[in-house]
């Protein structure tokens, strides 16, 4: 029957490197070091899939950093970007050499094209994970996502299908730092999409203006308490020279974009100051900033629960005290200029 598979067939953990313009994204660094973790656990190896115009650069550099071996495939119907053509190679590389387990991150790219290779391959995929494990008796993933609106994680294994597919939300995991002396094996794959069978094309690309959180060193974050205005926190980040997120419920209450939501529906961010203003503290905000480094919490209710998590609290008006910190910050930094 169609999508049967013999599981013992397939082997080996596979990391999608994603590239825009010959640069990895970080995310796709961070899922090469768990990458190697859950590799080694399994005793088997890790694959690092390169795939566009001139990104060879790219194998060496995986290499670096955990792989032990790089797919590449290098065409130029692979620039810019479509959904099509990646999926497509995908597909053609998963069926021909069978990986067990295939990890992507989790960005608009990785959860664009990961279902076009998911279903044409019947493989089982878990989407927006922020936990990934290895089962100790079955030696089968085990994917975790928040479910119910962050209110509860989905533990979700795949025991029937390969491969056992997850797109990983950014900034889950610690990239690891590259290891000059490593040594692997690149290996050049010939492009197998047909040109003809391309159906659309990229007219212009237009790249917006949101900042990926993610990367942000410094985060202002605002919640349900600034009742909408966001104006004191902007300020805030743009002297810090940081980045503006919010709360689910910030979000939802249509007051910031979703793409600086923070949280278990959200982002998750490891900046090294972050400063939550007008934010209770629930646990589902929480789990997207609780490794950041430093964490100031501004809140006028002083039993909040965001205060048990920072290293420095303030009870007050943040309406008031945004402001001070604002002139503060502008202040120093002009007797220093």
């Amino acid at each position: 029957m169609p999508g049967e598979v013999d599981t013992d067939e397939y082997e080996d953990v596979w990391v999608f490197i994603e590239q825009h313009d010959g640069e990895a994204a970080k995310v796709s660094w961070e899922l090469l070091a768990k990458g190697r973790e859950l590799a080694d656990e399994k005793g088997e190896r890790l694959i690092a899939l390169v795939m566009g115009e001139e990104v060879s650069h790219l194998a060496d550099e995986a290499i670096t950093r955990g792989a032990d071996e790089v797919l590449v495939v290098e065409d130029p119907i692979f620039e810019p970007y479509l959904p099509g053509p990646y999926g497509e190679q995908f597909r053609i590389l998963v069926e021909e050499r069978k990986p067990d387990i295939v990890l992507i991150g989790g960005s608009h790219t990785g959860r664009d094209f990961a279902g076009r290779v998911a279903v044409p391959t019947y493989a089982g995929l878990t989407a927006d994970c922020t936990e990934l494990e290895i089962e100790p008796d079955t030696h089968l993933l085990l994917a975790k996502r928040p479910t119910f609106g962050g209110d509860a994680m989905a533990t979700i294994k795949c025991v029937d299908h390969r491969p056992q597919m997850a797109t990983v939300r950014p900034g889950v995991f610690d990239a690891a730092e590259p290891d000059p002396d490593r040594e692997g094996e690149v290996v050049e794959i010939e492009c197998g999409v047909d040109e003809s069978s391309v159906h659309s094309r990229m007219i212009e690309r237009v790249v917006g203006d949101i900042t990926d959180i993610t990367d942000a060193e410094v985060i202002v974050a605002g919640g349900f308490g600034t009742d909408g205005n966001f104006g004191p926190i902007e300020d805030l980040a743009e002297v810090l020279g940081g980045e503006v997120a919010a709360t689910r419920e910030a979000v939802e209450e249509g007051w910031i974009e979703a793409a600086r939501q923070v949280g278990q529906t959200g982002k998750t961010v490891k900046p090294d100051l972050y400063i939550a203003a007008g934010i209770s503290g629930a646990i589902q905000h929480l789990e997207g900033m609780n490794d950041s480094q430093t964490i100031v919490a501004i809140n006028d209710d002083p039993n909040a629960p965001i205060f048990d998590d920072a290293d420095y609290g303030i009870v007050g008006d943040m309406f008031e005290i945004l402001p001070a910190l604002t002139e503060a910050v502008r202040a120093r930094k002009e007797g220093e200029a």
